[in-house]
C-alpha cells in the first residue's frame, strides 16, 4: 500500500532550486513572465516556511543576475552561485549547499527547462526526489520546454505546479501561514 505522505511533498523535507531566472533569459524565452510570477511565489512560500532556497546564475558576467522580482523577496544574505555548468549540480559549491540541506525533495523552477533544469533534475542525488514546477519552467521555445518535461517524468521526476507545491507543504487550511500565502 502506497504510505500517502511520502509521495507529498513535506516542509520540513524540501529545498527550493531556482535555476537561472536572469535578465538575459528575459527578452527571449517564451513564458518568462509566468516563470517569474510562479518563482516569487515559491521563494516566498519557502521562506515563510524555513524552506532553504538555492539560486543558480549561469554566467552572470554575460547574463546578468537574478531578475529583481525574485531578489526583492530574498534574504540580504542570500547565496548566488555562478556557474558554466548547465546542471547547477556539477557546480560544486551549489552542490555542497544542497547537501547541506539535509533535504530529500528537491523543489525545482527556472530556465531552460530542456538545458539546466533537466540537465540539473537529472543529476540529483540518488537519495532524493526530484518535482519540477510545469509553471515555473520555460525554453526559448514551447516544444523544448514540452519535451524537457516528457523527458524527466519518464526518468522519474514528479511534475507538479506551484499551486500544488505550496498546498502540500502547508497541508492544513486556517494556520497564519496559510492565510499569509493563500493569496
Amino acid at each position: 500500500m502506497i504510505n500517502r505522505d511520502e509521495i507529498l511533498l513535506d516542509a520540513s523535507q524540501s529545498a527550493l532550486l531556482l535555476i537561472d531566472i536572469q535578465e538575459k533569459f528575459r527578452p527571449g524565452t517564451h513564458g518568462m513572465e509566468g516563470v517569474i510570477d510562479c518563482a516569487q511565489i515559491l521563494a516566498r512560500a519557502a521562506l515563510r516556511l524555513g524552506i532553504p532556497v538555492l539560486i543558480s546564475e549561469q554566467y552572470p558576467k554575460a547574463l546578468g543576475p537574478t531578475v529583481a522580482e525574485i531578489r526583492q523577496w530574498l534574504p540580504d544574505n542570500q547565496a548566488y552561485h555562478g556557474k558554466m555548468t548547465f546542471s547547477s549540480m556539477a557546480c560544486e559549491p551549489f552542490r555542497l549547499a544542497l547537501r547541506a540541506t539535509g533535504r530529500k525533495q528537491v523543489v525545482v523552477a527556472g530556465v531552460e527547462t530542456h538545458v539546466c533544469v533537466l540537465q540539473t533534475a537529472l543529476g540529483l542525488p540518488e537519495d532524493t526526489q526530484a518535482f519540477v514546477i510545469a509553471d515555473a519552467v520555460a525554453s526559448r521555445k514551447p516544444s523544448d520546454r514540452d519535451a524537457a518535461l516528457r523527458r524527466m517524468e519518464r526518468q522519474g521526476v514528479n511534475i507538479l505546479t506551484t499551486e500544488m507545491v505550496v498546498f502540500e507543504w502547508l497541508r492544513v487550511a486556517g494556520t497564519p501561514e496559510f492565510k499569509e500565502l493563500q493569496a
